[in-house]
């Protein structure tokens, strides 16, 4: 008697899991089986030690644009400049570095601060002077691409200094035990349980409020999964060298901005002025000034991905960043961002992310042409929107139809009653 019983509540978990989280948990069931036949196409090239290490280096500053243009997308804006102020930050600092001989340690935060001014630019006129994003930012992608040619002179500017270089080739030092990099596993271990405390944080947070939460047994099947995912991807970087310097920033970005938007008055604030600009602003939430901090934030982590990927190339070349801005969009919307704006995570950009670049390095590795590259990742990006619109169709059907408005007879009821109060004339 017991085991039917047993066996419908896991059916009934499984479909609760999938059902209203769809949007959340599909993607991360796209990109699992998009490593799995790669994995097998290559012969097992994929996940060797030394190629998911070029996987997080390649895609690291991708990463870091997406958690960014999340956030963007979330308000219900976009940002086509980022892919300009990569190029031009990297631009700057290689002069500062070169030119000028200024320490890696002061170059670091005045190109982070010079991000954070541009983010400002934009964000003064998008949110105050109420031009469309648009409009801001494809001016901005014209400003930035020009002013990295005038400081450029056209030119390259290398070698950099090694501490720079260090940011996004170096390794973390430790000790290894049984040929794998402790200090990796234990960064790991700790990754895992950050992000662990953080969905249970923002589950009691949700029950504090009243709001819609997941039953216990899908959060608890969400953190398994995190957990195993985590450690499973941290002992395969032990095996080699350890976990990268910029895999470390990666982690602290993604459980910041994952508490943020979960768990502090910040994040409800973007999620509400996506939701309803208006609502917010009848709320007291300042939606304007959130909207700003919101370009600014997205200024400063352009910056800092121009400083990882100049790092990497040890060059600033006037052809730095093109295209980032619509890899850094597809993204987002691949992880479960909304055109509409109001819905999105941290973790899902960096599904989204993650996905492209498992894409790009197996075709890479199975010999694809960038044509077929490009044709497939297209396609992918249109399933993924398609999807997205799809399960909010199918969610909107699922709910409840609001009550039915009274019969024509209870309706003339009334009328007639108040007819017979009425003395005829």
């Amino acid at each position: 008697m017991n085991r039917p019983t047993r066996t419908s509540r896991l059916t009934r978990l499984g479909a609760d899991l999938l059902r209203g989280n769809a949007r959340q948990y599909g993607m991360a069931i796209a990109l699992v089986a998009i490593i799995v036949l790669f994995q097998i196409l290559t012969g097992g090239l994929l996940l060797t030690p030394l190629n998911v290490t070029n996987l997080i280096m390649q895609n690291s500053y991708i990463l870091i644009l997406a958690i960014g243009m999340m956030l963007v997308i979330i308000t219900g804006h976009i940002d086509l400049s980022v892919g300009s102020v990569v190029a031009f930050t990297g631009a700057v600092s290689a002069v500062m570095l070169t030119s000028w001989g200024l320490p890696t340690i002061v170059v670091v935060p005045l190109a982070l601060l010079l991000g954070g001014l541009i983010g400002a630019w934009q964000g003064f006129w998008i949110a105050y002077v109420r031009v469309p994003a648009f409009i801001v930012t494809l001016a901005g992608m014209l400003v930035f691409r020009g002013a990295t040619l005038a400081v450029l002179g056209g030119e390259s500017i290398s070698p950099l200094p090694a501490a720079l270089r260090q940011i996004a080739t170096g390794y973390l030092p430790g000790p290894e035990s049984l040929g794998l990099h402790a200090v990796t596993l234990l960064l790991g271990a700790l990754g895992a349980g950050a992000l662990v405390w953080i969905q249970w944080n923002g589950r009691a947070s949700a029950i504090r409020y009243g709001l819609p939460t997941p039953p216990a047994g899908v959060t608890a099947a969400s953190s398994a999964a995190t957990v195993a995912v985590i450690m499973a991807f941290t002992y395969v970087l032990a095996q080699y060298q350890g976990l990268p310097i910029v895999g470390v920033l990666l982690v602290l970005l993604i459980a910041g901005y994952s508490f943020v938007m979960r768990s502090t008055t910040m994040g409800r604030r973007v999620y509400a002025v996506g939701g309803s600009e208006q609502a917010a602003a009848l709320s007291g939430i300042g939606t304007r000034r959130t909207t700003f901090w919101v370009f600014v934030n997205m200024g400063v982590l352009s910056a800092l991905a121009g400083l990882v990927f100049t790092a990497r190339l040890n060059a600033a070349t006037p052809g730095a960043g093109t295209m980032f801005e619509l890899d850094a969009i597809a993204a987002a919307f691949i992880g479960g961002a909304s055109a509409s704006g109001g819905v999105g995570t941290v973790i899902g950009a960096v599904i989204g992310a993650l996905v492209m670049g498992v894409l790009n390095n197996g075709m890479s590795l199975i010999g694809l042409g960038v044509d077929w590259q490009q044709l497939i990742k297209g396609l992918v990006l249109l399933l993924a929107v398609a999807f997205d619109i799809y399960n909010k169709r199918r969610v909107t059907a699922a709910r409840p139809a609001a009550a039915d408005p009274p019969a024509p007879e209870e309706a003339k009821e009334p009328a007639a009653a108040e007819q017979e109060r009425t003395p005829s004339r």
